[in-house]
C-alpha cells in the first residue's frame, strides 16, 4: 500500500468520525431497540435546528414506553424551541396517567410555559402539600389577645393552575379568617375550649377560590394566650388622659401667673404715679401760698391735720396683734 492509499484511509476515517459526531447514531440504535420509531433524518434534522437530540430522543423514547402514545416526536421538540422543560413535562405527564389525573399535553405544556412547575404540581395533587402559618395575632372582646398556629394541607388544583394564587394569598387568607373568628369570640376562653371553631369558621369562607390549591382542611396547632390588650388600651387611654388634664391645669396656671404679673405691673404704674402726684403737693402748696389761695393759718391747720392722721394710724398699727402672738 502506497502513500496514497494510506491518505485515501485517513480521509474516509475522518469522514466517518465526522458523520459520527454530527450524526447520533448510537441514539438511533437505542430508539429502534427500544422499538420507537425515529429516523436519521429526524436526528439530522434536530441537528440542523440546534436542537440536542438526546434530550427529545429520550423524553420521546420515556412517554411511549410509559404508554403516552399520542405525543409525537414533534411535539417534544416543539416544546423545546418555545422554552419548555421537555423532561418535567413528560414525567408529569407520566405520573398523571399513573395517578388517574386528566392532564392533556397541551395543558401540562401551557402550564409549563407560564412558569409553574408542572411536575410539582401533579405531585401536589397525588400527595397533599401542609402550609404553617406564621404566627397570628388576634384579640378576642374581652381584650385578650391570642396567638394562633395553623396547618393548612392543600392540594394543587391543576384547572386553576395558571393564572392561579400562590401560598402567600392562602396564608393571607387563613390570617384573616383566624383573627376574624378571635376577635367575633365574647372571650379568649371560648376559643381555647373550642379551637376547632376556627377551623370551621375559616373553612367555610372559601379561601381557596382564585387559587392554584384546593383547601382540604385547617388545623389549629397551637393557640397561645397573649398580653392583655384591652387593659393596656385603657391604661394608655387613661395616661393620656391624665396628660392632657395636666396640660390644662399648666395652661391655667401660666394664665394665673401671666394675670397676677400685669395686675402687679398695673398697681406699681399706679403708685408711681401716686408718688409723683404726692410730689407735686409741696410744689401746689407752695404756688397756693404765693398766690394767695391758700392762707398761713390754712396751711397749719392741714399739717395739723396730717399728724393727727399719722398719730391715729400708728396707734391702730399698735393694737393689731402681732404674727408671734397669733
Amino acid at each position: 500500500m502506497g502513500v496514497f492509499g494510506i491518505f485515501i484511509i485517513a480521509i474516509v476515517l475522518v469522514v466517518i468520525s465526522a458523520i459520527f459526531s454530527f450524526v447520533p447514531v448510537g441514539l438511533w440504535i437505542a430508539a429502534i431497540a427500544a422499538n420507537v420509531p425515529v429516523s436519521l433524518s429526524n436526528l439530522i434534522s434536530m441537528r440542523l435546528r440546534r436542537v440536542p437530540p438526546s434530550i427529545v430522543v429520550d423524553a420521546f423514547i420515556q412517554a411511549r414506553k410509559a404508554g403516552l402514545s399520542e405525543i409525537t416526536l414533534a411535539d417534544i421538540e416543539n416544546h423545546y424551541l418555545a422554552g419548555g422543560n421537555v423532561r418535567d413535562v413528560i414525567n408529569a405527564l407520566i405520573a398523571a396517567r399513573g395517578a388517574d389525573i386528566d392532564l392533556p399535553l397541551e395543558r401540562a405544556i401551557s402550564i409549563d410555559l407560564a412558569g409553574r412547575n408542572v411536575l410539582q404540581a401533579v405531585q401536589m395533587s397525588v400527595q397533599p402539600k401542609v402550609i404553617e402559618t406564621p404566627p397570628i395575632s388576634a384579640v378576642a372582646k374581652n381584650g385578650i389577645e391570642l396567638i394562633v398556629k395553623a396547618r393548612v394541607t392543600v392540594r394543587a388544583n391543576i384547572d386553576r393552575l395558571v393564572g392561579g394564587a400562590g401560598e402567600e394569598t392562602i396564608i393571607a387568607r387563613v390570617g384573616e379568617g383566624i383573627v376574624t373568628t378571635v376577635g367575633s369570640s365574647e372571650s379568649h376562653e371560648e376559643v381555647l375550649e373550642n379551637p376547632d371553631l376556627i377551623s370551621r369558621t375559616v373553612l367555610e369562607k372559601s379561601l381557596d377560590s382564585g387559587t392554584a390549591f384546593e383547601i382540604l382542611s385547617i388545623d389549629i396547632a397551637d393557640v397561645d394566650v397573649g398580653k392583655n390588650i384591652g387593659a393596656r388600651l385603657s391604661m394608655d387611654q387613661a395616661e393620656a388622659e391624665k396628660n392632657i388634664a395636666q396640660a390644662k391645669a399648666a395652661e391655667r396656671r401660666f394664665a394665673a401667673q401671666a394675670l397676677e404679673q400685669e395686675m402687679k405691673a398695673k398697681t406699681q404704674e399706679m403708685r408711681a404715679k401716686v408718688v409723683e402726684a404726692e410730689a407735686r403737693i409741696p410744689e401746689a402748696i407752695a404756688e397756693a401760698l404765693k398766690t394767695g389761695k391758700l392762707g398761713v393759718l390754712d396751711y397749719y391747720n392741714l399739717q395739723n391735720i396730717l399728724a393727727d392722721t399719722k398719730m391715729r394710724e400708728s396707734i391702730a398699727q399698735s393694737d393689731e396683734p402681732s404674727e408671734e402672738s397669733k
